[in-house]
């Protein structure tokens, strides 16, 4: 017989996405309108081991639906990493009365997620990154305010870019993977687009590649480029040194992780949290929610980490042809 929820926790792990705040509000309600009881964990799993634990309310999530970040906060943790350290969150939980959770991270938060509920605590992943880049969904939570946020900033680099002749380097984020970047590249029209998967580091051949469109009557030339090829201050002093064309790079960073999320986020992190509480009290655990084929589903956790996903070669072939 599956194990009775009575009281459901729920905490945000590994970076912010915008969208988690939307996650944890459909979380603390739809549990509560199952009759359910919600507990809030602090600062991840290690606010988890510090009993860093907080009672929530339909009230403690008014007003969240259209804020960045997460309000339960979010910080890496290596003592949950060892085998003691997830025992003694799963523990926690029993002390404090918790027999579901609900983790709201990418695919080390799923980990944790993983050694709970073999420690005997149901539980539940979602997938909560900018990255796009956990194998089992089509969509993570934060994806779309994250390139919406970049694609605007670039906008307007291009803008002073072209006022002044320049070529720009745009970094987004993606450390092993390129979304982003593809998804900017192709949005801003940008000429170039440097992506972890795909770029062989070959920097003559951008640099021809301004060459030929200055020869075209090109006024600006604009490079995405992704934060786990990065290097692109160094990278632009030398094309600039090899063209003659005045080139600067502009490092997006962290702004890429705040900011309202968009509606697409907002309802699919609401879909998703529901989702995650309904498969609780039916007496799931180690299972991780996606998005497949527009449909809400969900996968064993090992499963899915063992899972690949790579980008779409079309869509790759596509942004090259459009950047002539």
């Amino acid at each position: 017989m599956a194990k009775e929820i009575k009281t459901i926790g729920v905490l945000t792990s590994g970076g912010d996405a915008p969208g988690m705040n939307a996650a944890i509000r459909a979380v603390v309600r739809r549990a509560l309108s199952c009759g359910l009881s919600v507990k809030g964990i602090k600062k991840g799993y290690q606010g988890l081991l510090n009993e860093e634990i907080i009672d929530m309310d339909a009230h403690s999530v008014s007003d969240i639906i259209q804020k960045g970040g997460t309000i339960l906060g979010t910080a890496r943790c290596l003592e949950f990493k060892t085998p003691e350290g997830q025992a003694k969150g799963a523990e926690i939980c029993r002390k404090h009365g918790i027999d579901g959770m609900v983790v709201i991270g990418g695919d080390g938060s799923y980990r944790g997620a993983q050694a709970l509920s073999r420690n005997g605590i149901n539980t539940i992943g979602m997938p909560g990154t900018i990255d796009l880049d956990i194998s089992c969904t089509e969509y993570t939570i934060g994806f779309d305010t994250a390139v919406n946020t970049a694609m605007q900033a670039i906008d307007r680099v291009r803008d002073t870019s072209s006022s002044h002749e320049r070529c720009s380097i745009i970094e987004v984020m993606g450390r092993n993977a390129g979304y982003i970047a593809l998804w900017c590249g192709i949005a801003n029209g940008a000429e170039d687009i440097l992506l972890p998967e795909k770029y062989d580091y070959d920097e003559q051949q951008i640099i021809n590649n301004i060459i030929a469109n200055r020869k075209k009557g090109k006024t600006h030339h604009i490079i995405i480029n992704a934060e786990g090829i990065g290097h692109s201050t160094s990278m632009a002093k030398r094309i600039e040194a090899a063209t003659g064309v005045e080139t600067r790079a502009t490092i997006l960073g962290y702004m890429q992780r705040g900011g309202s999320p968009t509606a697409k986020d907002r309802y699919y992190a609401s879909l998703m949290g529901a989702y995650s509480v309904d498969i609780l009290v039916e007496g799931k655990s180690n299972r991780t929610v996606g998005l497949q084929n527009g449909e809400i589903v969900d996968f064993d956790i090992e499963e899915a980490l063992n899972m690949t996903k790579e980008l779409s070669e079309y869509a790759y072939q596509v942004s090259k042809s459009l950047a002539r």
